[in-house]
């Protein structure tokens, strides 16, 4: 789960100020965690509190409200500061950006795909937004147990129909600020494939453009599954973070 929260943190002063080069500072003293860190550790609340749907809306309600100006997107946002639990159809990558933890919480891929839709759909009930968190959970999941990018790259083109044949270079130039999951989260899954290690891979997806700091969130999670992260990075996030943050990702390690 730290390799999203590393990636939005990164990322976060890129997502209005887009780059198109892989070389710039990683942590700067203006960088700061969005809604992609609040939403990825009421994720993992809402699993470690029994992974129910109610769970997942309590705890996107409660941590949403908890940090108001995280930068939700608008229609999120009017569900989240609402009495409303029903979704509204969405296919935006919010609903990829926050499933690094479902990707880490269970000893099968059906089992991790059946979560990672149920915590999609409490908001982003539409196929693509639930494909998104799918594809995103299922990479980290074939990661962590050990297969390789080919395998990756053939698992989610097979079963999601995402094309991964294009590369950075070919991506990068044409590439806007997007927030659906279509048009974030292939490239995301892109720029891990293409990465060396796990910092390549968030410098990967920061250089893309675009909306950064949720592609920086998704690679960085599957590329901690990869590569896992170095304790220094681990460290500089950290400062970053509030209590209430961390005493999830407390928890999280503790039971994980």
């Amino acid at each position: 789960m730290i390799g999203a929260i590393i990636g939005d943190i990164v990322g976060s002063v890129y997502e209005w100020n887009n780059i198109k080069t892989k070389e710039f500072p990683f942590f700067q003293d203006k960088c700061f965690f969005t809604d992609d860190t609040v939403m990825t550790v009421a994720v993992a609340e809402g699993l470690m509190n029994g992974g129910t749907k109610n769970d997942f809306i309590d705890a996107m309600k409660k941590y949403g409200r908890m940090y108001p100006s995280a930068g939700y997107g608008g229609r999120f946002g009017s569900w989240l500061f609402s009495e409303d639990r029903k979704p509204y159809h969405s296919w935006g990558n919010g609903s990829a950006m926050r499933t690094a933890a479902v990707g880490w919480y269970f000893d099968s891929l059906e089992e991790t795909r059946k979560m990672a839709a149920l915590a999609a759909g409490v908001t982003h009930d539409h196929p693509e937004g639930i494909k998104g968190a799918e594809s995103t959970a299922a990479a980290i999941f074939l990661a962590r147990t050990g297969h390789g990018k080919a395998e990756i790259k053939e698992y989610v083109e097979r079963e999601f129909g995402y094309d991964l044949s294009r590369t950075l270079d070919e991506i990068r130039p044409g590439y806007r600020f997007n927030e659906n999951c279509q048009d974030t989260v292939p490239q995301a899954i892109i720029a891990f494939l293409e990465s060396t290690d796990f910092e390549d891979a968030i410098r990967s997806a920061i250089s893309l453009g675009g909306d950064s700091d949720t592609l920086a969130a998704i690679t960085g999670s599957v590329a901690e599954a990869a590569y896992g992260v170095p304790q220094e990075l681990k460290d500089k996030a950290w400062k970053y973070l509030d209590e209430p943050l961390r005493s999830v990702l407390r928890r999280w390690e503790k039971g994980v």
